[in-house]
Parts: structure tokens; C-alpha cells; sequence
């Protein structure tokens, strides 16, 4: 029997006929019109200012604290409840991680949690768009505005997720995005980030390039990183673009399904307030009883079903470290499952997820 994974990319667009346009052009590396394509493309799809490309997310995230001149002596609140590039994009700036608490409903980031958190060294408040939910960008915009913080948005997850009809990553002072072979949209390995200001854009760019001159052949003036994206996987990243919005329609179509045809079981999807839109980059479920995961994701398996367990914690690994408790986030990471979300899943397949999930408990 095969094994119904948790994701897989869908690549039924142009993505042959634009990566074939590099190869016979020759344009295989980090110069190339689908680079600059992409970048606009993206720009006009989100709605934001300036638009970046780089290798992959997590030197998105990297890229964009530089560029905002995060340091030693800094702050950046985070919540513990994320993947680990957002806590280890920190560490590599010099600055110093604070946790805060997540939020028991959507299991996003506690707004009020993190305003007990502000000290005089807090230079920024990132957020974590889980899952494809986006975080309440009213309130934590409010309260970094108030304090003066920068707001950085983690995207990763949230590509096409918007709060009141506004795209995640359009609320902060930086954004990021992430593009890896299981995202919503993927090139593969790749990011973007995406400012509002000008003089940012422009000090990313930079960075990412080597900090090289723009007016002495081969003269760097900064130390920088070599953080481009290649103009192929910018030409994949363009036919997913182009073609987001179905992809989207799909998985929130299976997602409704999973809602409906799960109800009455012992458990709960991360929920769809009103004003959000949730992209379901994994639809995920939230069991009532811990003890309950480890059985029913055995049991899945042995139907050829794949899942994932929520992210642990991040201030439970050992190189970020701390001892300091989390309840809620350890809650829901201990209770969560990742169901199998890909566009190309079935009807007739997510009826046997849910059939599968059934039995267990029944």
C-alpha cells in the first residue's frame, strides 16, 4: 500500500516550460529576468512595498534582522512555540531570545503575554503565522507601536493567509517567506522579504550580494553573505505564483472537509476566526487527551497514512535552552497532529483519512 504523505508540491504549471527558458539561455544562477519577475510578481500579489528574493526562508529571517540592524544588546521576542529558524535566526544577530506564551484558541502568539515581556533592551516582536493562521496583526501591531519595537512577520507558513482582508507580512516592518518543497508555494528551496522601507529594502539587498559597491568593480564595503536565489528556482517560484489562488481554493476545500466530516470526535482544527483567512498550509488537529497522539498516529501509519506531530517547543532544545514554563504552548505541542494537506489529495482520499481516524477512536 502507498503511503498518503503529509505533502507534496504540486508542479502542473509552467515550472518546465520557465526552467527550461534558464537552461537554453544560460541563465542558471543569481542573475536573470525571473528573478526580477518573480520579485514583482510577488510584490503585486501581497501588496507590499519592495520585495527581495534569497535562498531560502531561514536566511530570510536572518536577512531581515540585519538589515534592521538587530545586535548584541538587543531583544527580539518570539514565541516558543515555532519552528526553530525563527529562534535561530535571533541567535545568529547577536541578539538575545525571549520567549512568550501562545494562545490556547488560535496558538498563535499572546499579545498580552509578550507586553509583560518588554524590557528596555526589546528591539522587536516576531511573529509566527502557524500553520497558515495569522496572528491577531491589530493587536501586536498596536502594542510595538506603542513600545516603538520593530514587528517582524514569519511568514513561512502563511503565504496567501490574510487578517481583515490585509496579506500577512504587510503589517510588519519586515516580512519573510519561505518556499521549501512542502510550502504553499515552493521554488524548491527559496525566500522572499518584504519591507515597507525603502532605505531597508535597499541595505538587504545589499547584504545579501556580498555587500558589494554598486559604483567599484568587485569592492565590498560590509561584511555580508551570499543569501541569492538562483534564477531557476525564481522561475518555478512564478509558475506557482501564478497559479496560488487555486492552490489555496484546494486546500481550504480540504480542510472544510476534514472539519466536517471529523465533528463529534475528541478532538479540534486550529479554527478560522472572523476577519482571518486561513490558507491551511497543514490542516492540523488538536486532540482533547495527549495521551492519545502516539496511538492514533501509529494507527495512521499502519493504513499508509503519514503525520507530523506540532513543533516542540523551542526553548526545549538544548542549544537555545530554557527552563522557564510554557503551558499552553507545551499543550498544544504535545496534543497537535499534522494531517496530509497537498492540493492533489483526493476527495475520496481525505474520506479515508477521516474514516481512519474514526475507527481509532470508535
Amino acid at each position: 500500500m502507498s503511503m498518503i504523505p503529509v505533502y507534496q508540491p504540486s508542479l502542473n504549471g509552467r515550472e518546465k516550460e520557465y526552467v527550461m527558458k534558464c537552461l537554453d539561455t544560460t541563465w542558471i544562477s543569481s542573475k536573470g529576468e525571473f528573478i526580477s519577475e518573480f520579485e514583482r510578481a510577488f510584490a503585486d500579489y501581497t501588496g507590499c512595498e519592495y520585495a527581495t528574493t534569497v535562498a531560502n526562508g531561514t536566511v530570510a529571517l536572518h536577512l531581515a534582522m540585519e538589515a534592521l540592524g538587530i545586535g548584541s544588546g538587543d531583544e527580539v521576542i518570539v514565541p516558543s512555540l515555532t519552528y526553530i529558524a525563527s529562534v535561530n535566526t535571533i541567535v545568529q544577530t547577536g541578539a538575545s531570545v525571549v520567549y512568550c506564551e501562545s494562545e490556547a484558541e488560535t496558538w498563535n502568539i499572546d499579545v498580552e503575554d509578550v507586553r509583560s515581556r518588554i524590557t528596555r533592551r526589546t528591539k522587536a516582536v516576531m511573529v509566527v503565522h502557524l500553520y497558515g493562521l495569522s496572528c491577531d496583526m491589530e493587536a501586536i501591531s498596536a502594542l510595538c507601536k506603542e513600545h516603538n519595537l520593530y514587528l517582524i512577520e514569519d511568514c513561512a507558513e502563511a503565504f496567501g493567509s490574510r487578517f481583515k482582508d490585509k496579506h500577512v507580512g504587510t503589517f510588519g516592518d519586515v516580512a519573510t517567506f519561505s518556499f521549501f518543497g512542502n510550502k504553499t508555494i515552493t521554488t524548491g528551496e527559496g525566500g522572499m522579504v518584504i519591507c515597507r522601507d525603502k532605505e531597508v529594502y535597499e541595505r538587504a539587498c545589499h547584504l545579501k550580494s556580498q555587500g558589494v559597491s554598486k559604483s567599484r568593480e568587485y569592492w565590498h564595503d560590509v561584511l555580508a553573505y551570499n543569501y541569492r536565489m538562483t534564477n531557476i528556482c525564481a522561475a518555478i517560484g512564478l509558475a506557482q505564483l501564478e497559479r496560488a489562488d487555486e492552490t489555496i481554493a484546494r486546500k481550504r476545500e480540504i480542510a472544510a472537509q476534514y472539519r466536517r466530516e471529523l465533528v463529534g470526535l475528541p478532538l479540534r482544527l486550529q479554527p478560522e476566526p472572523e476577519g482571518y483567512f486561513h490558507t491551511y498550509w497543514m490542516c492540523s488537529i488538536l486532540l482533547d487527551a495527549a495521551s492519545e497522539r502516539v496511538g492514533l498516529r501509529e494507527y495512521l501509519k499502519e493504513q499508509g497514512i503519514e503525520t507530523r506531530p506540532l513543533f516542540p517547543p523551542a526553548n526545549t532544545m538544548p542549544h537555545v535552552y530554557s527552563d522557564e514554563s510554557f503551558p499552553v504552548a507545551d499543550s498544544l505541542s504535545g496534543r497537535g497532529i499534522n494531517l496530509p494537506s497537498y492540493p492533489a489529495l483526493t476527495d475520496k482520499q481525505v474520506t479515508f483519512i477521516c474514516d481512519a481516524i474514526k475507527e481509532y477512536f470508535l
